[in-house]
């Protein structure tokens, strides 16, 4: 199967993160959301909210939009579950990775910045705060839903749908100056989330679109 990804995309390393905890084959076709790739018609064709991840299946089924990807995942390739089984459990997981996913990924992804930038005269230092403020505001939120003690957020074992959203946005916390010290529990999970090779490979560093 082929991802279409960029490399400083949120979204697009929770996809490459879930990919390789799930040990699936996957082809990376970078898609460069700075020179505006994403709006070619082409491109455009397969995922006409031209963002990205895009997932094209080995049959060619298209699927975009990151979290309906990491549940085509689930679904398909069970272990390791991105979802607890128990109800009530996994309704916190999927609490904990919506505070990220839904409360603070929207708001600060590029076209949102750019909006800000050429709509409403934003500068770049108000960019960047407003940035933080959602981001601390999405945090703060995370670490009051989950765990206190386990490894990662809800479990010892390994990293849930919970993670994969925490790690994501922590790089893009550390990319943007906000440190997440001022969240130790946080910083436990992503060392851990980070220790593990699998999620270290979908590190956006290590893309073949990687620019230093």
């Amino acid at each position: 199967m082929k991802l279409y990804s960029y490399w400083q995309s949120t979204t697009s390393y929770r996809v490459r993160a879930v990919l390789n905890l799930k040990g699936v084959e996957y082809d990376i076709l970078p898609v460069n959301l700075l020179t505006g790739e994403q709006r070619g018609v082409g491109y455009r064709g397969m995922n006409p909210g031209m963002g990205v991840p895009t997932l094209v299946l080995d049959d060619g089924q298209v699927l975009t939009q990151s979290l309906a990807i990491i549940d085509y995942l689930d679904a398909t390739w069970s272990d390791p579950p991105m979802l607890p089984g128990d109800a009530s459990r996994r309704a916190r997981v999927l609490a904990a990775a919506l505070a990220i996913a839904v409360d603070v990924h929207p708001v600060n992804n590029l076209r949102v910045v750019q909006a800000l930038k050429t709509r409403f005269g934003a500068d770049q230092d108000a960019c960047v705060e407003w940035m933080h403020h959602w981001m601390a505001e999405g945090f703060d939120q995370f670490a009051a839903l989950i765990e206190d003690e386990a490894r990662f957020s809800f479990n010892d074992d390994t990293p849930d749908l919970a993670d994969i959203c925490l790690v994501a946005q922590a790089y893009n916390a550390r990319r943007w100056g906000l440190a997440l010290e001022d969240w130790p529990r946080l910083a436990t999970i992503e060392a851990a989330c980070l220790a593990l090779p699998e999620i270290e490979a979908a590190h956006p560093r290590r893309q073949p679109d990687a620019v230093a």
